[in-house]
């Protein structure tokens, strides 16, 4: 797993132009994100999203109006004078999203990849919760924990988080969504908002997979708010009339043969695919845990304001 270097070597000519390009979409990403979050969130997220609660403040000589369930029994008896508790509102949260970048996330049958849509939808809510003071966090992961940012605040370390958001590289291709449960626990130590943005490829044995997955999401829901987002393309649901093909798993490498040609291997392959993603949804909000889905390519901002609404309707 990687963490931030201070220090990193001179680029050459190919790799400033990289950069500068890199710069260049990361700006742009932000800019629509502020706009998505001017335009659609405004007053949204601090609706939904609230502090950890009221902290302990001081005491001070009871007056008439004065709430007597904050009388500080205590305090009284010891010096014969009533008094109350004080208390302020902590209202600073921590937000950490956890990023799927295995080789799957790459996919895109549109203008962009599965995580570009990842990186926009994380860096939407970032932008939401640094305009709250909140601090936002990162974890990349694949089958490993690829790279961990402690949360954060600020313009900067929000444009830090989208940029490797899109182009961190990830050492491996598979995914392991339990690590990254697993690192998260580890590393926040009070109750905090974690965002899982995955397509949820757990692997050819599903069943068995979301099993696992279920517990630890669980588990995770106990001690976080815990909310699931998932990005899919619609191109993975459907194969094209285009005769015999060999398709790769981006993440495992194997190859299967498939007669696109035959309208029996279509069906099968959509309604398998279908009856895939039905499941994951089924199973994720079974345990009580918010899912949101974002599809590569269709407007997901209406699903995310609605997700806010919701929420808000049921906190109140």
């Amino acid at each position: 797993m990687k963490f931030s270097k201070a220090k990193s070597a001179p680029l050459s000519a190919i790799q400033e132009a990289r950069a500068a390009e890199i710069l260049g979409r990361v700006r742009r990403m932000e800019v629509r994100t502020n706009r998505l979050v001017n335009d659609a969130l405004a007053g949204r997220y601090a609706s939904v999203f609230k502090g950890r609660g009221m902290d302990f403040d001081r005491v001070r000589n009871y007056v008439p109006g004065d709430d007597v369930r904050t009388i500080d029994w205590n305090v009284t008896a010891r010096t014969g004078e009533a008094h109350v508790k004080l208390f302020t509102e902590e209202r600073e949260l921590t937000i950490l999203l956890l990023i799927d970048i295995s080789g799957s996330s790459d996919y895109g049958s549109v203008d962009c990849s599965k995580r570009e849509l990842a990186a926009e939808a994380a860096g939407v809510i970032a932008a939401s919760a640094i305009r709250n003071r909140d601090k936002v966090g990162l974890i990349l992961f694949s089958e490993a924990v690829e790279l961990y940012i402690p949360p954060g605040k600020g313009r900067l370390h929000i444009m830090r988080l989208i940029r490797e958001a899109l182009f961190f590289q990830p050492e491996k291709k598979g995914t392991n969504i339990v690590k990254a449960l697993d690192f998260a626990n580890q590393v926040l130590h009070r109750k905090s908002v974690m965002f899982l943005v995955s397509d949820f490829n757990v692997g050819t044995r599903f069943a068995e997979q979301m099993k696992t997955l279920g517990t630890k999401l669980q588990v995770a829901s106990r001690r976080h708010d815990l909310i699931a987002v998932s990005v899919t393309d619609p191109r993975e649901e459907t194969l094209p009339d285009v005769g015999r093909v060999f398709i790769e798993d981006a993440e495992t490498g194997e190859v299967v043969e498939l007669d696109t040609s035959s309208s029996k291997v279509r069906d099968a392959y959509h309604q398998q695919a279908r009856s895939r993603r039905e499941g994951i949804a089924l199973k994720i909000r079974s345990l009580g845990i918010d899912f949101l889905e974002c599809v590569n390519g269709e407007n997901w901002m209406p699903s995310l304001m609605n997700f806010f609404s919701n929420r808000r309707q049921r906190s109140g």
